[in-house]
């Protein structure tokens, strides 16, 4: 028999693992590998569109990119939620947490694509263009690939942070893995057990993902 005003209780523990295991699969991990995408390709358009394009463009992309870094992730997903209903849009709230935490993060990258590319030897550029090659051909295949060895680490950094602020989507009503915690901490009024199992799922979920970008990017310094 289980004794309740004991700090800790395994039977809660058991109790609320399936469901916090579900919503650690179907919505804390979908909306980082998603986002992570979203975010990693949107974010070297963007680094391309403010080395390449003409001024006027550029700068208007860099004010766009400084305005989204520079608001809380909250509220542009409360905005997103509720503008798109104030237009009559209706959009599941996964898929604007998606979204939006995609497109925040994409500033971010675009910072360290640029970083990537600006880390690229000036004779690299001139050898490109001593072959002859195209400009599109000398991004894809001289200097985006160097890039991007150079940024693995802090892409994979940005990556992780994204997973541990994934909790977030609870302000437009998806039930991630802390909400689950905390809905089964508000009806059997036991919190401890549960926001603790969420802590040691984030930790292992991120730690190993660490240790895995460490590797990977050991092994890329290794091959350039």
């Amino acid at each position: 028999m289980s004794d309740d005003s004991f700090p800790w209780n395994w039977d809660h523990v058991w109790a609320v693992l399936p469901d916090m295991l579900w919503s650690f699969l179907t919505v804390t991990l979908v909306i980082t590998v998603a986002a992570s995408a979203i975010a990693a390709v949107l974010g070297l358009i963007i680094a391309l569109v403010r080395r390449s394009a003409p001024r006027p463009v550029a700068a208007v992309v860099s004010f766009v990119m400084n305005f989204i870094r520079m608001t809380p992730i909250v509220v542009q997903l409360l905005f997103g939620l509720y503008g798109l209903l104030a237009l009559g849009i209706q959009i599941p709230p996964m898929i604007i947490g998606i979204v939006i935490f995609g497109i925040h993060y994409a500033t971010y990258m675009a910072e360290v694509y640029r970083a990537g590319i600006d880390s690229v030897p000036p004779g690299q550029w001139e050898a490109a263009t001593a072959l002859s090659m195209s400009r599109g051909r000398t991004w894809t295949g001289v200097i985006i690939p160097q890039a991007v060895r150079a940024t693995v680490a802090s892409l994979g950094n940005y990556v992780i942070s994204m997973f541990k602020e994934t909790p977030f989507v609870s302000v437009i009503f998806v039930a991630d893995m802390v909400k689950t915690a905390q809905l089964y901490g508000g009806e059997h009024f036991r919190y401890v057990e549960a926001i603790t199992l969420a802590g040691i799922l984030f930790l292992a979920a991120s730690y190993p993902t660490s240790l895995l970008i460490g590797r990977l990017e050991k092994r890329l310094a290794n091959k350039s």
